[in-house]
């Protein structure tokens, strides 16, 4: 008898608890954004595909509406998914919601660097190494000199091939790499350095790691200490090797379905630039069909479909509704750059996507690819300047060759999460008579 009161007694505990649960759920979210309701400790993340997050984003979208909330575990998120929404997350109300989420897998830099730190600090180390960066030569002219000496390199590598297959991962991200190792450390690596080797393996490996599936399983410190420093020179390292890498690497396997594509580009090239002649960022104004590849590459890979976690600053009404301070906030990017009426066929590569009627470059405020607002990528104009230059580069010396039939190669990404991540292939170059 006594163990059978013993064993009720824990159930009526387990059941108050339960209730306890919802209840402050439901207490909790009277103000707040619609959403599914969750279950007690798991929250909503029986309701979320964990292999593709934007998916499941957009189809709680369309039952919601552009603001809803979930819970993954008792985590508490307010998921922005439409133009309106997100422009009014980073831009209207960017000092509200200028805070950065937590990322658990990065808790140990909440306060340090600058692409995860949430802390007293970050607006000062942003501006900080931006100000440090310019003094040290980060300037247009600059960046542009080092990317054009940079690609004569690539193009000593590229011939090397010889026509013979290779995986373009490290030989051709060696290029952005070497441009922000130019910038922070005032050096470059050969193209077969073990250190660089080594260090581009672990940054593709960590940005694949953090897209299989979703990874979102305090030191006190603040001001310019060492550590500091370290941490903000490797957020510049990663972010300004990774992602122009990783988004070059997509472009040349996109560029390979698609061989009319690349021919205009080729035509384009020989007319503005000719053979000799190292592309510059002023040919851009000329090369509007590139201007486009460029960015309709960007947009269709939706490098970071779902965007950095942000967090509201303080209470703040949005849309009608109350977001308390503290609330993670995802300002979904791939709902801006898969819109089905800015973008027509959004799922379809296609340049025209940013080309009016006469063939000149569009420029779309939906192209939000680095995000916006107070923590748009820093390395924004660098990155766009690496991808026409390096692109432009390529193609002006050399053909791209697929190992199989382009209308077989597949660009569905192998893994979806922080990033989307496409797959590995082999290519060849042949230089072009």
């Amino acid at each position: 008898m006594a163990a059978l009161g013993i064993t009720l007694a824990l159930l009526v505990w387990l059941v108050t608890l339960l209730f306890i649960s919802i209840w402050k759920q439901i207490h909790s979210s009277w103000n707040l954004p619609p959403g599914p309701f969750p279950l007690p400790i798991v929250g909503n993340v029986l309701q979320v595909d964990l292999k593709d997050i934007p998916k499941s984003f957009a189809r709680l979208a369309e039952r919601f509406g552009p603001v809803f909330t979930l819970y993954l575990g008792t985590r508490r998120v307010v998921v922005l998914h439409g133009y309106k929404a997100v422009k009014e997350v980073l831009l209207n109300r960017k000092n509200e919601f200028s805070g950065r989420g937590k990322i658990p897998a990065f808790h140990m830099y909440e306060q340090k660097g600058i692409i995860f730190n949430n802390g007293p600090t970050w607006k000062d180390i942003r501006r900080f190494s931006l100000t440090t960066l310019r003094d040290y030569g980060m300037g247009k002219q600059g960046n542009e000199e080092r990317i054009q000496r940079e690609a004569h390199f690539l193009l000593e590598e590229l011939r090397k091939t010889r026509g013979q297959p290779f995986d373009p991962t490290f030989l051709v991200g060696c290029a952005p790499c070497n441009v922000i190792a130019d910038i922070l450390f005032n050096r470059r690596f050969n193209y077969d350095d073990k250190k660089c080797l080594r260090l581009m393996s672990m940054f593709n490996a960590n940005f694949y790691l953090l897209s299989t599936p979703w990874l979102q399983k305090h030191s006190g410190e603040s001001g310019y200490t060492l550590e500091n420093v370290a941490v903000t020179l490797a957020d510049l390292f990663f972010a300004g090797t990774e992602t122009t890498s990783t988004t070059l690497r997509y472009g040349l396997l996109i560029l390979m379905k698609y061989p009319e594509i690349e021919e205009k580009l080729h035509k384009e090239i020989d007319r503005v630039i000719g053979p000799s002649r190292i592309p510059a960022v002023k040919d851009r104004l000329e090369m509007p069909y590139m201007d486009a590849v460029v960015h309709e590459i960007q947009r269709f890979i939706d490098l970071v479909p779902s965007n950095l976690p942000h967090e509201a600053t303080q209470d703040t009404m949005l849309q009608g509704y109350v977001i308390p301070k503290g609330t993670v906030v995802i300002p979904t990017l791939d709902s801006l750059l898969y819109d089905d009426q800015e973008f027509p066929d959004p799922g379809q590569f296609k340049p025209e996507h940013f080309l009016d009627g006469n063939g000149k470059f569009k420029y779309s405020d939906y192209f939000k690819p680095f995000s916006a607002g107070k923590r748009v990528c820093v390395g924004e104009g660098l990155a766009r300047m690496e991808l026409f230059l390096l692109l432009s580069t390529i193609l002006q010396h050399f053909n791209l060759k697929s190992l199989v039939d382009p209308k077989d190669i597949d660009l569905r990404p192998i893994a979806i999460g922080f990033g989307r991540i496409p797959p590995h292939y082999k290519l060849c170059v042949i230089p072009r008579s």
